[in-house]
């Protein structure tokens, strides 16, 4: 177990390595063209969109990053291209650092409600505006989320991921003391 853990951590100091130069630059280039508009933590998955059903103008989060215990808005806007009918499911994945929590084939329209939506979801401009108390015990640590989004034919709608990091609460946040 434990020459595991030392393999592990010098994969990582040498990765660490590789993506830096000398003089403290960044080797890896963020591709800025997958970042959805707005003040949020949302990239398309792939740069090929051209054939996805939502084109995603823009998604404000307030607060930004999200807050453990705090009640998070979301804003988005954007366009439908065809109309999506029951029967579209979400390929979901949610990590926890390297540990895989989630890995599951959800029902979108189902899923949807959660943000008082319904199916079909008419062609079309489309806007969002939803609040959700997060949690004040999420555990602290690095989150990713991936979001593959496929209509009831297999037809892509969208691939959306985003990485999130909650900060370490006081015993008196954890307890609400």
């Amino acid at each position: 177990m434990r020459l595991s853990a030392v393999l592990l951590a010098l994969v990582a100091s040498a990765n660490a390595r590789n993506v830096f130069r000398r003089d403290g630059q960044s080797l890896v280039r963020r591709d800025d063209s997958l970042k959805i508009p707005g003040e949020n933590p949302l990239e398309y998955c792939h740069a090929d969109r051209d054939d996805d059903l939502i084109t995603i103008e823009k998604v404000m989060l307030t607060p930004n990053p999200p807050e453990a215990g705090q009640t998070l808005v979301i804003e988005a806007s954007g366009t439908v291209k065809e109309t999506i009918l029951d029967g579209a499911y979400v390929n979901l994945e949610v990590k926890y650092g390297y540990i895989r929590l989630v890995k599951t084939q959800a029902d979108l329209c189902k899923e949807i409600k959660n943000v008082d939506l319904e199916c079909p979801i008419e062609k079309g401009e489309i806007s969002i505006l939803k609040s959700v108390d997060l949690p004040s015990q999420i555990p602290p640590g690095k989150y990713t989320v991936q979001a593959d989004v496929y209509s009831k034919d297999g037809v892509h709608i969208t691939c959306l991921t985003a990485t999130v990091t909650f900060g370490k609460k006081s015993l008196g946040e954890m307890f609400d003391l």
